[in-house]
């Protein structure tokens, strides 16, 4: 029996045209990282912005523009999902601010709106002081004292000495990356893939 082989140079080595695209966390996390190219001033200000699709001003923002500029990249527009879901249950909603119905200007850049809309979307996870359960793509909102609260995207990096996913936010600074998972007390923790 005579056995033929091939040169190794003639074998062909079949790959996908087009490969799945990454995972919506995957994605989530490197339009974060992204974002950190952007200079962007810290500007709490209200403005009034087309709805829906609407955003503030190029190089302003708070740490939930960071949040919805982010999901904004992978086609998910906060802005109209946030204002939707307050139009149609209002009263679920933290009612701090003395607003007598939904606003689309505003309602989606405060942190205990995101957080009451994503528990209300199921997208609410266990709090826990174990960097392994805070993964890529993850959102995190901490308090930080005095009645400020704060949100950041977890991201696919890590810090220094690889014991903790790093954090896209801006907490003053702008858009940044930082080591700051548990820089302060976690109140919320989320996956939210829209």
């Amino acid at each position: 029996m005579l056995r033929t082989f091939l040169p190794l140079t003639a074998v062909l080595v079949l790959t996908p045209q087009h490969p799945d695209p990454p995972p919506f966390a995957q994605r989530l996390s490197d339009a974060a990282i992204e974002l950190t190219h952007d200079r962007v001033v810290y500007d709490p200000a209200y403005f009034r912005i087309p709805y829906p699709n609407g955003d503030v001003p190029a190089g302003r923002g708070v740490c939930t523009d960071v949040v919805v500029r982010a999901y904004r990249r992978l086609g998910i527009d906060l802005q109209q999902r946030v204002h939707t879901d307050m139009a149609a249950h209002f009263s679920a909603y933290p009612r701090q601010w003395g607003l007598r119905g939904p606003d689309p200007n505003i309602d989606h850049r405060r942190v205990p709106n995101l957080m009451t809309y994503f528990t209300r979307c199921g997208a609410d996870l266990p709090i826990t002081d174990a960097a392994a359960d805070y993964r890529a793509g993850d959102l995190v909102c901490w308090d930080l004292g005095g009645g400020i609260l704060h949100i950041g995207i977890v991201v696919d990096r890590r810090s220094a000495d690889g014991a903790r996913p790093l954090i896209v936010h801006n907490i003053g600074a702008g858009q940044v990356l930082e080591d700051r998972l548990f820089a302060f007390r976690i109140i919320g923790h989320y996956r939210y893939a829209g």
